[in-house]
């Protein structure tokens, strides 16, 4: 399961928190991902742009 790391403060969310990838979906050309912290409190969905700005991939 790939580990993602907050590089920027977020939606509310403090810079460092880490996230599991949960799902992604691709709908004509959009991609989506859903990610889930690691003690599963908290759940947001967000765009492949908005993953690449502001996670950095600490695991594959």
């Amino acid at each position: 399961m790939k580990i993602y790391k907050l590089k920027n403060n977020f939606k509310g969310i403090k810079k460092g928190t880490q996230f599991y990838l949960i799902a992604e979906s691709e709908f004509i050309g959009v991609r989506d991902f859903v990610l889930r912290t690691k003690d599963l409190a908290i759940r947001i969905s967000i765009n492949e742009r908005e993953l690449h700005n502001n996670f950095t991939l600490l695991k594959y």
